[in-house]
Order: structure tokens, then sequence, then C-alpha cells
């Protein structure tokens, strides 16, 4: 048997926080010294809720060349993506732990480059954050989806002769939202969510946002994120939702509006030809260290 320094030798400790936005929870890394590690699969590792730490999701901030700081977030089956709820936790991370010194800044993500500000109460203490999901994407290679038809109302057909109108886009991550007179139970959400995730027409797959529009400037959402299954908050799905509910004509024209979801609330401002912003809360939860096998 190999004895304890070989052992030693095919393992490292990293330092993580456990964050959470909505409900929507990560595990975080300050990864700007770490820069041969596969993020992928320490995500496969630490994201299980009875095998690892648990999360929806890996966050790792890394050093960038064209913002002030880089995020990157692996999904539990490790799959890189974009995540706005992750996008807060970040900042907030950066701002508190010292690795900016300002409440204005930028973050680099897998896409693209967004805003962030940090807002602090009259006390100066953390209050919230907003974050920049720049524009809305509908181009089917932007989304992606193998279709050309009308996007804004796709019924999408399913095992069983079922079909699910749907209107897929871009918010960063691909989502498809889905408007229902009552948020789905446990039998049709895990019944029908994985079936869309997985619909050929989706290449890179995607996620499902069940909505219901409780009044102009309030949505309820239940969400099925790829990669990660039933989620408590989405931010990218939040504004995925905001955005099809306008488009829709379901929501006020000219009104922040309130999405929630069962992990908290998220308000998202939106106008035609603008991009999005995202305000909502970003938690510490507990720290600590965890040992991966190289």
């Amino acid at each position: 048997m190999p004895d304890q320094d070989q052992i030693e030798e095919r393992i490292e400790a990293f330092a993580f926080s456990k964050m959470q936005g909505v409900g929507n929870d990560f595990v975080v890394i300050d990864g700007r010294d770490l820069t041969h590690t596969d993020w992928s699969r320490v995500a496969v590792g630490v994201c299980p809720r009875r095998m690892g730490i648990g999360a929806d999701g890996l966050l790792v901030i890394e050093n960038s060349e064209i913002a002030d700081l880089k995020m990157r977030m692996f999904n539990p089956d490790g799959s890189p993506d974009v995540c706005g709820n992750g996008l807060r936790c970040v900042a907030r991370y950066a701002f508190q732990r010292g690795l900016l010194d300002k409440t204005k800044f930028a973050i680099e993500t897998l896409i693209d480059v967004r805003p962030a500000e940090i807002h602090l109460d009259l006390q100066g203490k953390f209050s919230a954050v907003t974050v920049g999901m720049n524009s809305p994407q509908f181009a089917p290679e932007a989304i992606p989806i193998d279709s050309r038809e009308n996007l804004r109302d796709l019924p999408l057909f399913l095992s069983n002769d079922t079909v699910l109108n749907i209107t897929p886009l871009s918010t960063g991550s691909t989502h498809s939202v889905t408007f229902v007179e009552e948020l789905p139970n446990d039998k049709t959400f895990f019944a029908i969510s994985p079936q869309v995730e997985h619909h050929p027409i989706f290449p890179e797959r995607t996620s499902l946002m069940w909505c219901k529009v409780d009044s102009p400037t309030r949505l309820s959402i239940r969400i099925w994120e790829r990669g990660a299954g039933e989620t408590w908050g989405c931010g990218t799905g939040a504004c995925a939702a905001m955005v099809a509910a306008k488009l829709h004509g379901l929501v006020a024209e000219n009104e922040p509006i309130t999405v929630a979801s069962i992990g908290g609330e998220l308000v998202i401002r939106w106008q035609e030809g603008e991009s999005i912003q995202m305000t909502g809360p970003a938690k510490f939860v507990f720290e600590g260290v965890f040992i991966f096998p190289l």
C-alpha cells in the first residue's frame, strides 16, 4: 500500500466560500494563483449534495486581461456556463474580500464582460448587487436552436403527445420560457423539464423557466437548469422570463419587474434594444477547506 506521503502528493486542499443568491448556491474559489487546475473535474466532485459540499455550481475567480477580474462558472456536470446569480456572488466576494477597492467594476465571463455595482446602506454595509446582463439574443445561432420558425411562441413536441409552447432566447445562457396559469406540480415539472432540456432542437441543451404572471410588475417562476436540474434561483433565467413576458405584452412596459422563485426575488429592468439590469442579494453561507484528489 502507498504510504501517507504518497497519498498526500495526489491530493490538494482548496479554500472556499459557500455563497447563495436567491437560493442559487455556489462553491466560490479564489483561483487567481491556481492556473493549472481542472475546474470542470472539481465541479463534478464538489457540487453533489450527498457526496460533495453541495452546490448548484462552482465559481472560480481568476485574473483578467480585459476586466477587473474573471469569473468562470461550472455546472454540477462540469459544463461551463454563465450565471447571473453567480455573477452577483463573485461581485460581493471580490468587494468584501478586498480583491477590489471600488464599488463599480467589470467582470469577464465566458462570453463577454459584465458591469457590476455594489450597493451599500447608510451604515456602509452591503445591501445588494446590480449586474449588467447585456442584451438578450434571439437569433437561432445565438441561442442556439435548430429552428427558423417564429421563436416567440414555438410549439415543442414531447413524449405522450405533449406539446409545450416555449419562447427560447439567450441571456448569456440558453433558456426557454413557457407561460402557465399555475406553476407545475412535481409530477409535471420532473416529467417535462428534462425532455425540454435534452430536446434535439437544442444542440447545447436548454434551461426551462416555467413562468406565471402574478401582476403587471411581478412574475413567479419554477426553474429547471440545464446541467443542474431544479434550482431555487437563476439570474439569467429570471432575466429571460422577464424579457419573454415583455415580448408577449404580459407585463408593464416601463417598470422594473420583480421575478420571484423559491429562493427569493430579483428586480429586472429592460427595455427593447437595451441591456438587462438585474439587482438582488448575494450572501455568504459558510467557509471551509476541501480536499480533492489530483
